[in-house]
């Protein structure tokens, strides 16, 4: 059979059936890559800016529809409650995230007992290399625009040195800060005060802005995709199965027209009836 599939045109086959069954091999990769993608682009309502006061109210749970939902409030720093959050990377860099208490005008305050009279959000106003660059927050009235996420979970087992916090906790940090606060924290985008900018942006020292996007919806197995993905991977080897059975059938259709003539005798002569003679 070696000798038949070693034939010039069966050879070209060969070529051809492995050129068809990579195209089919990239085809499987490709709907398996989309097999995986999320299904829903990052929701565009997102980045409307809403008003914090009435996306969100202090004390209640934070509601994963409105996480990274960008947000706008007005009201002012306090330069004693900030923090500075270790271990934070920004461009390829290990640093910190400088964080601090932001008091909103018009939030509701909460009630009960050791409970502050106006209602704060922490907010992280950039990243700095250096914790001697975390330069204090704007002072005044402040327009803060910015990414609203849910709080982070606290390090277990760390205690943070003086000035930093190990994560930006709410539960963390209203302790630090003896304050009311949002079930949440803002990534500021910018800080108006006035006509004028004071955010990372336009800062001179080394606060840089944080821009972080608003996070993709968790990716989702598109079952459709994988089922085409396993049958483009069926058609690759089928396109050389193909090429072995032609092979097969022309090496069976050769030891058939072998055998045909080897059992193919002589015809048989017949006696020459002129040339016989009669025995009296």
């Amino acid at each position: 059979m070696w000798k038949t599939a070693l034939q010039p045109r069966w050879i070209a086959g060969l070529v051809f059936a492995i050129v068809v069954s990579g195209v089919f091999v990239l085809l499987s990769q490709w709907q398996f890559g989309r097999s995986t993608q999320p299904e829903v682009p990052v929701s565009p309502t997102t980045e409307e800016v809403k008003d914090l006061t009435g996306l969100l109210q202090p004390g209640e749970f934070f509601r994963g529809s409105v996480a990274d939902q960008m947000v706008t409030a007005t009201g002012s720093y306090d330069a004693a409650k900030q923090v500075i959050i270790p271990g934070r990377l920004h461009s390829g860099k290990t640093g910190y995230w400088v964080v601090s208490a932001f008091a909103v005008d018009g939030a509701p305050a909460l009630k009960g007992a050791a409970v502050s009279p106006k209602t704060w959000i922490p907010v992280a106003r950039g990243w700095v290399a250096d914790p001697a660059e975390a330069e204090d927050p704007p002072s005044g009235t402040i327009r803060l625009t910015g990414r609203l996420l849910p709080s982070e979970a606290p390090v277990p087992g760390k205690a943070p040195a003086p000035g930093q916090a190990s994560a930006v906790s709410v539960a963390e940090l209203i302790n630090v800060w003896n304050v009311s606060s949002y079930p949440a924290f803002v990534s500021a985008t910018a800080e108006m005060s006035g006509t004028s900018d004071v955010g990372a942006a336009a800062a001179a020292g080394g606060l840089e802005p944080l821009n972080i996007g608003a996070q993709p919806p968790p990716a989702k197995v598109n079952w459709l995709n994988l089922f085409y993905s396993v049958e483009w991977i069926v058609f690759a080897g089928f396109a050389l199965f193909i090429w072995w059975r032609l092979v097969k059938d022309d090496y069976q259709r050769s030891l058939e027209e072998h055998e045909d003539h080897g059992h193919a005798g002589p015809a048989p002569t017949q006696p020459n009836e002129t040339q016989q003679k009669v025995q009296p």
